[in-house]
């Protein structure tokens, strides 16, 4: 049994550290994309990503992925990757 909780325990931690990996990620390329583009691609303001993403980067430190906040900090994350960068990134930023 022991041999279970050991192999679960490194798979969740692999998964922190991959979910960490990402959020960094996509809060420095936020922070490095001009506040201009934002606007013309008609997403809010820079501040504002930048702010939901460093929220959720914190709370992702703090909460399980497993609970209701912890999903909303992996799907912040997944807007601004899905939504946002590709938007960001059409127009050239």
């Amino acid at each position: 049994m022991d041999d279970v909780h050991s192999i679960s325990y490194v798979v969740l931690t692999i998964v922190r550290l991959a979910v960490l990996g990402v959020q960094v990620y996509a809060l420095v390329d936020a922070a490095i994309r001009p506040a201009a583009a934002y606007a013309a691609a008609g997403k809010l303001a820079k501040q504002a990503w930048v702010a939901i993403l460093a929220v959720s980067l914190l709370l992702g430190q703090l909460v399980s992925l497993i609970n209701p906040i912890g999903l909303a900090v992996v799907v912040a994350t997944i807007v601004y990757f899905v939504d946002v960068r590709p938007a960001l990134r059409n127009l050239g930023s």
